[in-house]
């Protein structure tokens, strides 16, 4: 019989388990590979517009084969809206300078030098033009741009409630159209070239003032 004692130490403590291997490299999206992809699509689209743009152009200018781009997205649609999706959050602060007004001007900064970028302003507007006449296109485009606006506003709002400079009780659908409405209508929906001396900082100010009186 055996004892206790005469048993394997060895055999009875746990064993490690297996490793698990990493994934082949077919199996891992490549950063730089994804990125090259984004890049062809604001080419793309700058050059030939959301119509005639394909899955095939954008992976030639990435320099990819198109298994490449549909590994990553699905159609042309939810990959643009993904861009445009970056687009609309890239760069975007979230304010903290300690005053209501100080925030949407360091907000419409940001905002102004990214609605003026060459390759954006001839997106946006070729974009607003497919989602006329195409429901899918405009539902999903204005979903992604409202998300990526509004969620830098909310935090400016809610940190001017915290410091008591506006009211809890505000209308908060209305007060992001008051925020985020007149630069985009100024900036792509006029487009009337360069904006005056001052005027993001007479905006700020009259953005706080206003919202203070909702």
């Amino acid at each position: 019989m055996t004892t206790n004692a005469d048993a394997d130490p060895v055999a009875d403590e746990p064993r490690p388990r297996p490793r698990r291997r990493a994934p082949a490299g077919a199996a891992v999206l490549r950063e730089d590979v994804t990125e090259a992809i984004r890049a062809a699509v604001f080419e793309e689209l700058a050059a030939v517009g959301y119509a005639r743009m394909s899955i095939e152009g954008i992976a030639r200018r990435a320099g990819v084969g198109k298994t490449a781009v549909y590994r990553r997205w699905r159609s042309k649609l939810h990959l643009v809206l993904d861009i445009v999706s970056a687009l609309a959050v890239q760069g975007l602060p979230a304010p903290d300078t300690g005053s209501l007004e100080g925030d949407l001007r360091l907000l419409y900064e940001v905002t102004s030098r990214a609605l003026r970028h060459p390759v954006a302003s001839q997106i946006i507007p070729d974009l607003q033009a497919e989602a006329a006449r195409n429901p899918e296109i405009a539902q999903a485009l204005q979903k992604t741009l409202r998300e990526g606006q509004d969620g830098v506003a909310s935090r400016i709002l809610a940190a001017a409630v915290e410091r008591g400079e506006v009211g809890a009780g505000l209308d908060a659908d209305l007060a992001l159209d008051l925020i985020s409405g007149p630069l985009y209508w100024r900036s792509v929906v006029v487009r009337n070239g360069k904006l005056p001396k001052g005027y993001l900082g007479a905006l700020a100010r009259a953005t706080a003032e206003g919202l203070k009186a909702l």
